[in-house]
């Protein structure tokens, strides 16, 4: 018990020591304004509703005003009937564009110093995808730092997302928490700091308990990675019934679900600390659970279904483990990784996630089979009625702010989710499972104005979303892009989704030039 709080104590004081230089003053975005009016969009609403256009979206301040159908497709629009921009007002003519309510990242972490990715970089990679309101799970640069960002995102002062802070459970104690006093005393001084939640790696049951009570006392949200220290006597099932209100990953759930066995089948030299070990022993966690639609498979979901719990499963962010030079290889490490966190990738043993010692087909097989069996468990979570989110855990793993996001969306589509059950997963579910959904999540009158809007159905194909867009061929018979995020609004602010990728592509460039660096593949030559 102890080994493992001071493991994650030491882990949140380097991350501490470690913190990335902060967001600068605004300098981008239009607004906002006494009253906005985006004319002639297709909504696309996170509450599973279907597409329905053109609108025009009213906006006064940071607030959703009005809501209203203008016309009918391939009809034009007749002006009487649309609603009129006051004096002082501006329009954003968006016809025939597609709007969508402001992403939100449920796995955010704000870069690390050890990845070399300041919080500018990262914010904009977020928002030029359309991410408007991140859960950073372990407040990795610091509470003091990451409350200051989240207040400036707040005032709008800085180019960022909304931050949800949890703090990762012990973060900040002189000593290891070693008794449900002081694990209940933690808590209570984490919530005086004002930070959103907790985020739990696990820990003695009798510490769990305590601290997951108080933290539903104090009314606060909270996040686990049941880590394989503690997993064996506490998995999800535990948590739930503590009062956790989402899990991260998917560990902890397998062993929720193991019917013929108490403990993960590890082979008798694994070790822990060799990240070979842990993740390849991970991809064959789901083959040793009840089988899908089994009597205890049922059992386990319908119990997590009847406690309301949220789950985030992050497919995207162990995609490398089934396909390893498909992720390495993703295009827009060409021009938005940084040489630091290309880096940072590389096999490794001491970089967390970048355990590629041995990695080749046989592990990917498993994996492929383990992401089948999970993908069946989430997708029928959400048939049941049950709250699956979107979360990236970017920058690890050869996964890339906010372009790893919307491979999360694409992923979700391969579990089995219809494009508006994904978007739902990025917007509204999202904001239920933050405790926001009453000012986030949907495009509501009375609710905040954070907006995604892209010249493509992203229903019709999610790619178009991507910062480096899809491709298609024109009748010149040429390969052509279209998409990226056109506008990403929060707050009311405008901003050009597409010139924070420039901005982005330009500190890229800026610091290969300083290195005289160029991507090169691991074992190919001197980086």
């Amino acid at each position: 018990m102890r080994s493992l709080l001071l493991c994650c104590l030491l882990f949140v004081g380097f991350c501490a020591l470690a913190q990335v230089q902060k967001a600068p003053d605004r300098q981008e975005g239009d607004g906002p304004y006494t009253q906005l009016i985006i004319r002639g969009v297709t909504l696309i609403n996170g509450d599973g509703s279907p597409p329905r256009g053109p609108m025009d979206i009213v906006v006064e301040g940071n607030r959703i005003t009005g809501i209203h159908a203008v016309g009918y497709p391939g009809v034009p629009v007749e002006e009487k009937g649309r609603p009129q921009l006051k004096s002082g007002g501006h329009e954003l003519n968006a016809e025939g564009m597609y709007l969508l309510p402001g992403f939100i990242d449920m796995h955010g972490h704000i870069g690390g110093r050890w990845q070399g990715a300041d919080a500018e970089y990262v914010f904009k990679l977020w928002m030029g995808h359309g991410i408007t309101t991140i859960r950073d799970p372990s407040a990795g640069n610091g509470l003091d730092w990451t409350l200051d960002q989240r207040g400036r995102s707040a005032k709008n002062e800085i180019t960022a997302p909304r931050i949800h802070a949890y703090t990762v459970f012990g973060m900040g104690s002189e000593e290891p928490i070693s008794t449900p006093e002081q694990a209940r005393e933690w808590v209570r001084n984490n919530a005086k700091k004002t930070a959103d939640g907790i985020k739990f790696f696990g820990a003695a049951p009798q510490l769990m308990a305590a601290a997951l009570d108080e933290n539903k006392k104090l009314g606060l949200r909270s996040a686990c990675h049941h880590a394989q220290m503690d997993v064996a006597r506490w998995n999800v099932l535990h948590s739930a019934r503590a009062g956790l209100t989402s899990m991260e990953h998917w560990y902890g759930l397998p062993e929720a679900l193991f019917a013929d066995r108490t403990v993960q089948d590890y082979p008798l030299d694994y070790n822990y600390q060799n990240e070979q070990h842990r993740f390849e022993e991970a991809g064959k966690l789901w083959k040793q659970a009840a089988p899908p639609y089994s009597e205890h498979w049922n059992k386990v979901m319908s119990e997590m279904l009847a406690l309301d719990f949220t789950i985030d499963p992050t497919f995207n962010i162990y995609e490398a483990n089934r396909d390893l030079m498909r992720t390495r290889r993703a295009e827009w490490h060409d021009e938005y990784t940084l040489p630091s966190l290309w880096r940072f990738f590389a096999p490794n043993r001491i970089s967390h996630g970048s355990y590629w010692f041995n990695w080749g087909t046989e592990q990917e097989t498993v994996w492929r089979e383990n992401y089948r069996l999970w993908m069946t468990f989430i997708n029928e979570y959400k048939n049941r009625g049950g709250r699956v989110t979107a979360g990236s855990d970017s920058g690890f793993i050869y996964q890339l702010y906010g372009f790893a996001y919307i491979r999360e969306l694409e992923l979700l589509r391969e579990a089995g989710f219809h494009p508006l059950e994904v978007i739902r997963s990025a917007t509204m579910y999202g904001a239920q499972a933050l405790g926001v959904e009453k000012d986030l999540g949907t495009v509501e009158i009375g609710k905040l104005a954070d907006f995604v809007i892209v010249e493509e159905n992203p229903l019709q194909d999610l790619k178009v979303l991507y910062g480096t867009g899809a491709i298609r061929l024109n009748e010149k018979n040429e390969a052509v892009r279209v998409g990226g995020v056109k506008y990403t609004i929060k707050d009311g602010v405008i901003y050009d989704a597409k010139k924070l990728l420039a901005d982005v592509r330009k500190i890229v460039a800026e610091s290969k030039q300083k290195e005289d660096f160029e991507i090169v593949q691991p074992g190919m030559g001197k980086q």
